[in-house]
């Protein structure tokens, strides 16, 4: 029996098989150079290119989560979603749409100014205290990523007696302060590259299937990420064969929702690990 689901603006979703979230960066200075987009054009064709490969979430982001990445004020994160925001609105107005942000003002601004459906909060609610409350009153399903600091100072953070067993702990606690809160739909993303090393990355991948413990959908994001590229001595240019090994071993430990840059590689190894699992 399915017992994940999310109310998607009124209409209860279920989460019976994995689908595709395709990332659309409206910044600068994204990691992986191809995932910027800035132009009204180049917007509105990659927005074309997630949909008509199968991405069934649009995640855009205005603030990028890199460690080195450019602080940006609350001003200027709107402004960028908002050119994104509009076209969707105006020409695909029943696209999912997600938006990527840890401040609680962007949040109800996406939400009730251009009617996003979820927020994708990479801080777990560290970086704005008011962040639950917000999601609460808009009634909309949250992305609840693990991370510790800030993007700048995570990577300074990565040490831990027990990887799994702390993240545990750290989720359930957290998904219990959002009930309290009111919050009914959270999505729980282990956060692939954010406060961990290398070799805690692949821990955390080979331990994937011990989060479904919490009974909530699943987000992996590790679409051309430093796990791979750093490992594999390349570049996030070069990564697109790593990320689709990784986003099929994580389709076979449990993951319902894969973040990515590549939508339709991404895609085929949904069909392919669902054609594999379902074989007689």
């Amino acid at each position: 029996m399915n017992y994940k689901s999310l109310n998607i603006k009124g209409v209860i979703t279920p989460i019976d098989k994995p689908v595709i979230m395709g990332i659309l960066n409206v910044t600068p200075d994204s990691f992986f150079s191809g995932s910027r987009k800035e132009t009204e054009k180049e917007i509105e064709e990659r927005i074309q290119t997630i949909l008509s490969e199968g991405g069934a979430i649009i995640d855009i982001g205005g603030y990028s989560s890199r460690p080195d990445a450019l602080l940006v004020d609350e001003e200027e994160e709107m402004r960028r979603l908002s050119v994104a925001l509009t076209i969707l609105n105006r020409h695909y107005p029943d696209a999912i749409i997600s938006v990527d942000t840890f401040r609680s003002g962007i949040a109800r601004r996406s939400v009730e100014e251009y009617g996003v459906s979820i927020i994708n909060d990479i801080s777990g609610g560290q970086l704005d205290e008011n962040m639950f409350d917000i999601i609460a009153q808009l009634q909309v399903p949250y992305v609840l990523m693990h991370m510790r600091g800030t993007p700048q100072t995570m990577q300074q953070q990565t040490k831990y007696d027990d990887l799994i067993g702390e993240m545990l702990i750290y989720f359930a606690e957290k998904v219990r302060q959002l009930h309290l809160a009111g919050v009914n739909d959270v999505i729980l993303d282990p956060g692939f590259g954010f406060s961990k090393t290398l070799d805690q990355n692949y821990r955390l991948m080979h331990h994937l299937n011990d989060f479904s413990l919490l009974e909530l959908p699943l987000l992996v994001g590790i679409s051309r990420k430093s796990m791979i590229y750093k490992f594999l001595e390349t570049t996030p240019e070069e990564s697109l064969n790593g990320t689709t090994v990784l986003n099929t071993i994580a389709l076979m430990n449990g993951a319902d929702i894969l973040r990515v840059h590549d939508v339709r590689a991404a895609h085929e190894a949904v069909r392919l690990v669902s054609k594999y699992t379902n074989a007689l």
